[in-house]
């Protein structure tokens, strides 16, 4: 069963660095889990779009941010969940059931 979870996050930026062009505005960005890695592992977007992961591995996985100010529940083959990050800054997350899966979101100012 395909469900999605949708979150609208609001953390205090980190700061920013320099990286590939955005995501265009209006464009979804998303982030695909598999092979037991998040891929792309740098994404570039702009501050108020949304990213979507999908599980694509056959064991479940949930993102969680470094700092802890955004998490996903765990989950399973062919799941979603989609952030919203509204403020600048660069967001480094991992698999909080597997934690050598690392990779990070650069929001840029719109």
């Amino acid at each position: 069963m395909k469900r999605s979870l949708f979150l609208a996050m609001a953390a205090s930026a980190p700061r920013a660095i320099a990286g590939e062009p955005p995501v265009e505005a209006g464009k979804a960005a998303a982030v695909a889990i598999r092979d037991f890695a998040f891929v792309p592992q740098v994404l570039t977007i702009t501050a108020g779009q949304a990213v979507t992961w999908t599980n694509q591995d056959d064991d479940p996985h949930a993102v969680l941010s470094d700092d802890k100010t955004f998490r996903t529940r765990a989950l399973d083959t062919g799941e979603k969940a989609t952030l919203v990050f509204e403020k600048p800054g660069e967001y480094a997350y991992f698999c909080s059931l597997h934690p050598h899966m690392t990779a990070r979101i650069v929001v840029k100012a719109p």
